[in-house]
């Protein structure tokens, strides 16, 4: 069925790749929900306010897990190149995403939860633009009714929030709060292109373990600057310890998982499948903090999932192939030839060549020319973009 929405064909709602793209991102919501619950009780139960610390033991363990390995390759994946021909930008990525995590957990000082749960939506619209300006990506319409698909499924969630009696969050400064949770979607929205940017052209390896890196350096000045009188009031037991324990690894799976899923499709497709993450910690908050039902929180689940299914049922075509990388990560090593080939997105283009040989059949006679067309069927590389394939043309030779 071709329309001018694009080409939806039925049999991909069925594909093996959308049903693991599906379940990565679930995964990834459910990640988020173990960071959410256990921040819950660390702030419900134990009175512990030290976001700052909370991130800086993620970011710590990606530079103790990641970092090491980019010292141990050689060429262009050494992390002394790396820091030399790149390093001023993964400095500024590594404070971009400090400060999406601080700014987001701020707000919740300051405004209600109905508040950010609808503001940090924005993440969307502003991942889609940065994506069409920096990534090239040319969306088609049925990619933008699935993203409104998505945030009727977001205000679903929300009123069942209202109707349930669940607007919890302060209110000493609404403009302000709600403020900062525009600056949080936007900077997750910054480090989420630079991520997919990253993990396409270069390595997973190497974001990570620059993120680690740099990461650790800024949450842990800007830990000393606004945690310090925080710190010494932690009555520290083996139940904090354990919170902070859950925290930490359910932030570093994510962090650690997420490239993966993202290389896989893009990151406003992840980021529409995250949406379900608020609707998760809903549905363990009904046995932990002993929430209200409402159906409406189911409504909001299968919209939610039907507009992410939406969105990657219809190929993201680009208009401008993207430059040859430099290095491309297979198996942890760096080839400066290498090709990604995605064998689910591949779109096979017939080249027809034709080659003209000059015969002389004497003197007097003009030439003959024999033309012999040549079929062959090859594949176009996609360079790990799902939806960034680089089209071959037909070639004369």
């Amino acid at each position: 069925m071709t329309t001018t929405m694009g080409k939806f064909d039925i049999k991909i709602l069925f594909n093996r790749q959308l049903a693991k793209t599906l379940a990565m991102g679930q995964g990834l919501a459910l990640l988020i929900c173990g960071t959410a619950i256990s921040s819950q009780y660390l702030a419900s139960d134990y009175h512990v306010n030290a976001p700052m610390l909370q991130s800086l033991l993620n970011y710590a363990l990606l530079c103790i897990t990641y970092t090491p390995m980019l010292f141990f390759r050689t060429g262009e994946g050494n992390v002394l190149h790396i820091l030399k021909r790149r390093g001023w930008k993964y400095l500024l990525m590594g404070l971009v995403d400090v400060e999406a995590n601080y700014t987001v957990v701020k707000a919740y000082q300051y405004t209600t939860l109905t508040s950010i749960q609808l503001l940090d939506c924005f993440i969307i619209p502003v991942l889609m633009v940065l994506s069409w300006w920096v990534l090239k990506t040319r969306y088609r319409p049925v990619h933008y009714v699935a993203v409104v698909i998505c945030l009727l499924g977001v205000g679903a969630m929300v009123g069942a929030d209202l109707l349930a009696g669940r607007d919890q969050g302060s209110t000493s400064n609404i403009l302000l709060g709600d403020g900062l949770v525009l600056v949080s979607a936007t900077l997750y929205a910054v480090s989420n292109v630079c991520q997919e940017y990253t993990v396409k052209n270069l390595s997973r390896v190497e974001f990570l373990g620059m993120l680690g890196l740099f990461g650790t350096v800024f949450s842990t000045i800007q830990m000393v600057i606004l945690e310090r009188h925080e710190l010494p009031k932690i009555q520290w037991s083996w139940q904090i310890g354990l919170l902070f324990g859950a925290y930490s690894m359910c932030m570093y799976a994510l962090y650690s998982c997420m490239p993966v899923v993202v290389k896989l499709t893009s990151a406003t497709s992840v980021n529409l499948s995250l949406l379900t993450a608020d609707l998760f910690s809903l549905f363990c908050g009904l046995f932990l903090f002993h929430y209200s039902f409402s159906a409406l929180y189911l409504i909001a689940l299968v919209v939610i999932l039907f507009g992410f299914i939406t969105f990657n049922a219809v190929p993201l075509p680009t208009t401008t192939p993207f430059p040859p990388s430099s290095t491309t990560e297979d198996d942890g090593c760096y080839d400066n030839h290498a090709i990604n080939l995605n064998e689910d997105v591949i779109d096979k283009q017939e080249v027809v060549s034709t080659i003209i040989v000059p015969t002389e059949k004497g003197q007097g006679e003009g030439d003959q020319e024999t033309r012999s067309k040549m079929d062959a069927r090859t594949r176009v590389p996609d360079r790990g973009y799902g939806s960034f394939s680089h089209v071959l043309c037909s070639t004369k030779m």
